[in-house]
């Protein structure tokens, strides 16, 4: 693994501690009770918290290639649930019928930073760090 490689996957484990560490945070200190969609967002981070530190440890050139179908589907979630609670496009959903619902804001810093968008913008980090890497790879095989 060349050194710009382990910066990416250096920054994405970054990027993937701060995330759970935060949501951690939100729900365990601020006892801020996660919604349905917030549960199934933390069931795409977590495990990117241990699977990126595993691969930087050994150096695995193959790391993303598990990472990426995380990340990209939590991208999905993230945006749909960041939709879900700033906009009407979804307002017939259904996914958050019983508990905590997912349109609940339990933070909206500067009126756009929700937890939903904190857990996107983790998400987005992650992707974009394998992209690089990717790109990286390829750049040293020519």
């Amino acid at each position: 693994m060349t050194s710009s490689q382990k910066l990416f996957v250096g920054i994405a484990l970054i990027a993937a501690w701060t995330a759970t560490l935060g949501s951690l945070y939100f729900s365990e200190v601020l006892k801020f009770v996660p919604c349905s969609l917030c549960w199934y967002q933390r069931i795409f981070m977590y495990p990117l918290s241990l699977i990126l530190l595993i691969g930087f440890i050994r150096q695995d050139k193959g790391i993303f290639a598990y990472v990426l179908p995380f990340s990209l589907i939590g991208i999905t979630l993230s945006t749909y649930h960041y939709l879900l609670q700033k906009t009407d496009l979804f307002t017939s959903s259904t996914v958050c019928d019983t508990g905590i619902p997912c349109t609940t804001t339990w933070i909206n810093w500067y009126g756009f930073i929700t937890i939903p968008f904190l857990a996107l913008t983790a998400f987005l980090i992650i992707s974009i760090m394998g992209a690089m890497f990717f790109l990286d790879e390829t750049d040293e095989a020519a």
